[in-house]
């Protein structure tokens, strides 16, 4: 299949854009659904299913943030974890953890 991009309208490129983007996500969730079966036989051929492996392990949920730099709203923490070196040098300047909650 050739397709001559130059000869066609940007009308008719966001439409074969749009419809290449859907044929990807149809594609990867062929592949997604071809790896958990794939998964769930190599578990079931062993004597297990996939929550025994994971122990019923869920994905994490994203934390609200707790702290933002006041310098750069766009910078935030949610306490959780190593501090970031915009937290520590507000710290090391005088600020309290109080100054820079959200």
């Amino acid at each position: 299949m050739s397709l001559d991009l130059n000869s066609m309208s940007k009308d008719e490129l966001v439409a074969l854009r749009g419809e290449v983007d859907k044929a990807l996500k149809s594609i990867d969730g062929r592949r997604k659904a071809d790896a958990l079966k794939a998964a769930q036989d190599a578990a079931k051929e062993h004597g297990f299913t996939l929550a025994e492996l994971t122990d019923g392990a869920k994905p994490t949920k994203k934390v609200a943030a707790k702290y933002a730099n006041p310098a750069d709203a766009s910078q935030t923490w949610s306490g959780r974890g190593r501090q970031p070196i915009w937290f520590r040098d507000a710290l090391a300047n005088g600020a309290s953890e109080d100054d820079l909650a959200i």
